[in-house]
């Protein structure tokens, strides 16, 4: 049996990008500024959602967790490198994926697996001032914003929820209903509650807060 050419495979790829829909959202404060790292993603009605890219790794840079919001599909690996010269213990307490490494340097042997959904938040027991946010859900489609704004391409046509998080958020945000139909593009806008950002911790580099 012949494998499928080059040329069928093109024509398959550009059929389903065809057939897709895109969803933009647009978020805000109650200041009217951008909100940023807004954790988004798209659940099917009905039936499960199909297995995406699984790998990931969040860094830890000048004392800080890199990116500061992770999102990733129920059982990824992932990576923690130690990008710093001192050693740092990684932790989180958080019920989706309770676990530890201890004082380490480079790069432990073994990622994490996140095999349960929900928000994990990480610290580290050395540098208490470190935090980062990953949200591991059961969907490859999913985005978080930058510049106020995320997108999420080649949606099949379809009834989904909308999911929507953030780590400053006042309450937990219920899940939206929307379809998709193919070549539409579906836009929102949402203006998001916020707790105050925290407070710089006294002798923080100021490269350490809330990177990007």
């Amino acid at each position: 049996m012949k494998s499928p050419s080059l040329g069928l495979l093109l024509h398959l790829a550009a059929a389903q990008a065809a057939t897709a829909a895109t969803l933009e959202i647009s978020f805000k404060d109650a200041r009217e500024a951008p909100v940023d790292d807004v954790a988004v993603w798209v659940m099917p009605k009905s039936g499960p959602a199909p297995i995406g890219k699984r790998e990931a790794a969040i860094a830890q840079k000048d004392k800080t967790f890199v990116p500061l919001v992770t999102i990733i599909q129920t059982g990824t690996p992932v990576q923690f490198p130690n990008m710093d010269p001192i050693r740092h213990h990684v932790y989180s307490f958080s019920p989706p994926k309770p676990f530890e490494i201890k004082l380490y340097a480079g790069t432990p042997v073994a990622p994490i697996v996140f095999d349960k959904p929900g928000e994990v938040v990480l610290g580290c027991n050395i540098h208490d001032h470190m935090l980062a946010f990953v949200y591991v859900v059961d969907t490859p489609w999913f985005a978080k914003s930058k510049n106020g704004v995320v997108r999420i391409e080649n949606l099949p046509a379809g009834d989904y929820l909308l999911h929507l998080a953030h780590y400053r958020q006042t309450a937990p945000i219920p899940p939206t209903p929307f379809s998709a139909r193919a070549d539409e593009n579906v836009a929102r806008a949402v203006a998001l509650s916020l707790k105050p950002a925290p407070a710089i911790p006294p002798g923080t580099p100021p490269s350490t807060v809330n990177p990007k």
